[in-house]
């Protein structure tokens, strides 16, 4: 992940993308597109892992990425409650539920995974580079020193 240039290439943004398509394309149909608060409820959650995890990536500090990660990783957790809820219900079918939840399992894995990488890591992130890394940051306790 060294050469990270954009949330994008982040597998687990891509697996999050594709939980949010599936939660949005199963909870469109039938009864469950009837079943306005669960149904936004439970988009509001996918689109959050997704929107987490990208917005965690432009903060440039691994510590503030790290907890939104967090919060990302929570949210695939929160889709998965909604998923027996939308199974109790009769508004998905068992291989729909576990299609689903294994999606928001495998998204959940890969932020671990992720999370797991940056606490390792001594990247500290962009907004932590200095004059002599080449790209001062105007966010850098050198920037902030420098007259102006």
């Amino acid at each position: 992940m060294g050469s990270l240039q954009r949330f994008e290439e982040l597998e687990a943004w891509k697996c999050a993308r594709e939980l949010t398509r599936e939660v949005y394309a199963a909870s469109g149909k039938g009864a469950f597109a009837a079943d306005y608060g669960l149904r936004d409820q439970m988009r509001r959650a996918a689109v959050s892992v997704m929107s987490n995890i990208a917005e965690g990536a432009e903060r440039g500090g691994s510590g503030e990425f790290l907890q939104f990660l967090s919060m990302a990783k929570g949210s695939t957790g929160e889709v998965r409650a909604q998923l027996h809820v939308a199974l109790d219900q009769g508004y998905i079918d068992g291989k729909d539920f576990d299609r689903l939840t294994s999606l928001a399992e495998e998204t959940a894995k890969l932020i671990a995974g992720l999370m797991n990488y940056l606490r390792k890591t001594s990247i500290r992130g962009s907004k932590y580079k200095t004059p002599t890394d080449g790209l001062p940051h105007a966010d850098s306790p050198e920037e902030s020193r420098r007259e102006p």
